[in-house]
């Protein structure tokens, strides 16, 4: 077995008992686990006010773990309004908006009025390149 005070300062060294501290040390650390993996296994809520806990097991060369999470605790409760109305004008500003940023961008880019030449045409796939360089910019303003 590992004894960490031996050998004590200024003793003189033996073999056999150093060696059986390096088997006991070695044998120690052969024992230890290793670890390769990890995995939540559960998380449970638990009161207000209850401190946070976590287990740890290892199974197989893997680290399970479960947590457990105090719930917050209620707060002041604001004052409640009125249910609000919105007014047509409102509601027509916030569609236009809406529509002002979204995939309606894309109608600004013209179609590509070609047919393909069956064989390889430079200028046709430039023009590929173009239109989808345009597409691309125009959908992301």
């Amino acid at each position: 077995m590992f004894d960490p005070t031996y050998p004590p300062t200024n003793a003189l060294i033996e073999s056999a008992p150093l060696r059986g501290q390096f088997n006991s040390l070695k044998a120690l650390i052969d024992a230890m686990v290793s670890v390769n993996a990890a995995v939540v296994d559960g998380v449970t809520t638990l009161p207000p006010g209850d401190p946070a806990t976590v287990s740890l097991n290892v199974v197989a060369n893997m680290m399970h773990f479960t947590f457990g999470i105090p719930q917050g605790h209620t707060g002041a409760e604001g004052p409640q309004g009125l249910p609000g109305e919105v007014t047509q004008t409102d509601l027509n500003n916030a569609v236009a908006t809406m529509l002002g940023e979204s995939s309606n961008n894309s109608n600004g880019v013209g179609s590509i009025a070609m047919n393909v030449d069956p064989d390889y045409n430079q200028t046709q796939i430039q023009m590929i390149v173009d239109k989808l360089e345009e597409l691309i910019n125009a959908l992301r303003r």
